[in-house]
């Protein structure tokens, strides 16, 4: 009867070593996975952003949103004012304030 129970208790041993090593396989099988989905969102991201502020530029270089050639004003030579002659002291008016 001893034979029996030995068996018995190697049948649960090698049935707990099955579902150990299969529980494992799964959890690495789920890192696994966990670290690859990061990857994938940080390039699908980059790719993403890099595509946003292409598409930024493009649009306020070339599309819509550039300035139109016409409504920039060229830069025109600017008209001297005359010079006016500067007031001398003599040609000062008079304050009505007495100085001490």
């Amino acid at each position: 009867m001893a034979a029996r129970g030995r068996n018995r208790d190697d049948r649960a041993a090698q049935e707990r070593a099955r579902v150990y090593a299969a529980r494992r396989e799964y959890h690495e099988g789920l890192t696994r996975r966990r670290s690859r989905d990061n990857l994938i969102a940080a390039v699908g991201g980059g790719v993403l952003l890099i595509g946003l502020l292409a598409a930024q530029a493009a649009y306020f270089t070339a599309g819509p949103g550039a300035p139109d050639p016409a409504e920039t004003p060229a830069p025109t030579p600017s008209a001297t004012l005359p010079a006016s002659p500067t007031p001398s002291p003599s040609d000062a008016a008079p304050s009505s304030e007495p100085t001490p």
